[in-house]
């Protein structure tokens, strides 16, 4: 098959982390042809959705991962798949990119379906899912956010469409920072704020459960850094062995068919203890420590669900 991969610099990834170098990597290894360009250079023109962009051949190998070919211009339809994988910010340059890619579909597969990354933001699918979730409140007015805070003390405050834990903040009984946190996010954005109850069992780890299209295929712990309290791995966070839990299969159980049946292919869940706080379906990471741990081909079995589909 051609495959496209719309994400940011392939050059400069880190290839023991990066799932898209894994899943490009896993592509390569089963026949297919890629072709890589950046977010930038999608666009719309009369009536084709075309790209500037470059063949791609990778190898693992870092400083000399990837070999690109000279710049063409290609009518994205005439390829079979397209892995929508830039990182956020899920911003209006976001939303844009999927409202294009969703016109090559359904002749070209969009992985993962752009109507429904667009209509499912992770910190928003989540509220389809309230047994399953901690006590959440979004808003922007800070009245609200304060009823919500003097209810349950000790809460997570961060913007909505952050990512790699940015921006994230704990705000315990004792903390007096709620009003300047509130002026500082505000004052820099017209986005409204999540806020959730603090659970305490993200001491224990951030739990990322890897699903392939609604099916779960394992998970690994994410512990914070001595001091905090994020978990992600971007700022500091280790990755561990952990096996599924009764719990999480009974959380995949519930959201699997609902995936599975919008196209998204590739997700990863965060659960904390018995808690879901987000479903991460834009540019979701985690295959190669799994597949490290695990000992399993975690990008095999994406790249057989999207070769189904395209069969089927």
């Amino acid at each position: 098959m051609k495959i496209a991969f719309q994400m940011d610099p392939i050059t400069s990834v880190d290839i023991n982390a990066d799932s898209s170098f894994r899943l490009a990597e896993e592509a390569q290894a089963r026949g297919h042809e890629l072709f890589y360009y950046s977010p930038d250079m999608l666009a719309y023109e009369e009536g084709r959705i075309t790209a500037r962009g470059q063949s791609m051949t990778v190898r693992r190998e870092q400083g000399n991962h990837v070999d690109l070919g000279p710049v063409t211009h290609v009518d994205l339809a005439d390829f079979d798949v397209v892995w929508l994988r830039q990182d956020p910010p899920f911003d209006m340059h976001y939303i844009t990119s999927t409202h294009l890619l969703d016109r090559l579909m359904p002749g070209t597969l969009v992985v993962n379906d752009p109507f429904w990354v667009r209509n499912y933001p992770e910190k928003l699918l989540v509220l389809d899912f309230p047994d399953l979730t901690p006590p959440t409140t979004i808003a922007r007015d800070l009245e609200t956010i304060k009823a919500f805070k003097a209810k349950h003390e000790d809460v997570i405050l961060k913007p909505l469409y952050g990512n790699g834990g940015a921006g994230v903040f704990r705000l315990d009984a004792n903390d007096r920072n709620l009003t300047s946190l509130h002026e500082l996010f505000t004052g820099f954005s017209r986005e409204p704020l999540i806020v959730q109850k603090f659970l305490p069992d993200v001491s224990n780890g951030d739990k990322r459960v890897i699903l392939v299209d609604g099916e779960p295929v394992g998970a690994i712990n994410r512990v914070p850094a001595k001091g905090e309290t994020r978990s992600n791995m971007h700022v500091g966070g280790r990755p561990e062995k952990v096996g599924l839990s009764a719990r999480d299969k009974e959380i995949c159980a519930a959201i699997g068919p609902l995936l599975k049946e919008k196209g998204q292919v590739f997700v990863g869940i965060d659960v904390i203890g018995d808690y879901l706080t987000e479903i991460n379906v834009t540019s979701p990471t985690g295959i190669q420590e799994l597949e490290r741990f695990d000992g399993v081909n975690i990008a095999e079995k994406i790249w057989q669900a999207i070769e189904r589909r395209k069969e089927g």
